[in-house]
């Protein structure tokens, strides 16, 4: 199967997690609940399930805003990520687990507003759709929302790495390879400062303007420079 090297910047976004197999078809996200300085033993042990078992990222996520944005940048940067693994609990104020799923399910809104979501705040304003939608394309969920068992983890990761489809409890994973599109460089560069408001004051608007602009110059001159991709061919 083919796989292709990662943006050179990958992965953009720091953030809470571990960075494994770069060439990995999955990421595992773990639904933290807690303050960040007190995670508990069973979240760390999902993480280290995922990290050890050969995933190319494996970390927690806290809020359905930049949280989520975190995480789209990192994974279009590296189009060999073709299954996000969603676990650990549900987060009561943030409803991440919820949003996460209408996310890969639904999308946005034209104000970039995670459709079908209760969670309060599920604004992705810091990315241009183009992103949104390359995240949503490259990317299948694997619902492990709950699972507690760092086994069922590592089972799901082995599954997704087969050459031939295997059942993995209602999921048939196998690795596809890369998606057929160039990584992208998505980074954050500018924040709205209340994203459950939208934006609002010209100072916001005039910000989100010259952000926009910058990508997209950005965006140009790295088509300009990019020559195709290097395609691997790994077993």
């Amino acid at each position: 199967m083919l796989k292709v090297k990662p943006h050179p910047d990958y992965p953009p976004e720091e953030g809470r997690y571990l960075r494994g197999n770069d060439f990995s078809p999955v990421v595992v996200v773990v639904i933290l609940n807690c303050d960040a300085d007190k995670i508990p033993p069973e979240i760390e042990k999902l993480i280290r399930a995922g990290i050890e078992s050969g995933v190319a990222l494996s970390g927690t996520v806290q809020t359905e805003n930049i949280g989520f944005e975190k995480i789209v940048c990192n994974i279009v940067a590296n189009p060999n990520i073709r299954y996000l693994i969603l676990a650990g609990p549900e987060s009561e104020g943030h409803l991440t687990g919820e949003a996460m799923k209408a996310l890969l399910s639904n999308g946005v809104d034209e104000k970039k507003r995670i459709i079908g979501t209760s969670a309060p705040h599920p604004f992705l304003f810091n990315l241009p759709m183009e992103i949104i939608d390359r995240f949503r394309k490259q990317l299948s969920l694997i619902d492990l929302q709950f699972e507690a068992n760092p086994d069922v983890i590592r089972k799901a990761v082995w599954s997704c790495y087969q050459e031939k489809p295997v059942d993995f409890q209602s999921y048939s994973l196998y690795d596809p390879g890369a998606y057929p599109e160039p990584p992208l460089s998505g980074k954050i560069t500018w924040r709205v400062t209340n994203p459950w408001v939208g934006v609002l004051d010209e100072k916001e608007k005039q910000a989100q303007t010259k952000a926009q602009e910058l990508m997209e110059r950005l965006r140009k001159k790295g088509q300009e420079k990019r020559s195709p991709p290097k395609l691997d061919s790994l077993a």
